[in-house]
């Protein structure tokens, strides 16, 4: 693990509501990281999908720890401003949130996400966000 993958994981073993989910850091590129979110009863909504929290929390912190990896070394960051979309409802065994760096700079980081549901053998999209990130000092 380099020092880039070794700080977002320090990072994400230190967020509790991620360990509260029960979602797991699966990938840590240069400008690009991927959390995974198993199927639970325990958070669904009222028709039994993934509740829109859980599926909007887990692409927050994919497009937060994205931005991480290109932000300046002392930095952290927090979330200014995200949209998202929900195009079908969150059924599925797991759930892959995706984020992606579009452009950063010196203070702000805009990244794009996306949740991925898998059902039977088959990943649909059921969320995308766009947001914007900030570069604080550590």
């Amino acid at each position: 693990m380099n020092e880039m993958q070794e700080r977002i994981a320090a990072s994400f073993r230190s967020q509790g509501l991620m360990a509260t989910l029960g979602a797991q850091l699966v990938s840590v590129v240069d400008g690009e990281v991927q959390i995974e979110l198993p199927f639970s009863t325990q958070l669904s909504q009222q028709r039994g999908y993934v509740h829109a929290g859980a599926i909007t929390s887990i692409v927050d912190s994919a497009c937060g720890y994205a931005a991480l990896t290109r932000a300046p070394s002392g930095c952290d960051v927090v979330t200014a401003e995200f949209k998202i979309n929900f195009v079908r409802p969150a059924i599925g065994e797991r759930f892959l949130a995706i984020g992606k760096v579009q452009t950063s700079g010196k203070l702000l980081t805009v990244c794009t996400g996306e949740v991925r549901a898998l059902s039977e053998t088959a990943w649909k999209v059921v969320a995308i966000m766009q947001a914007t990130i900030v570069n604080v000092p550590a």
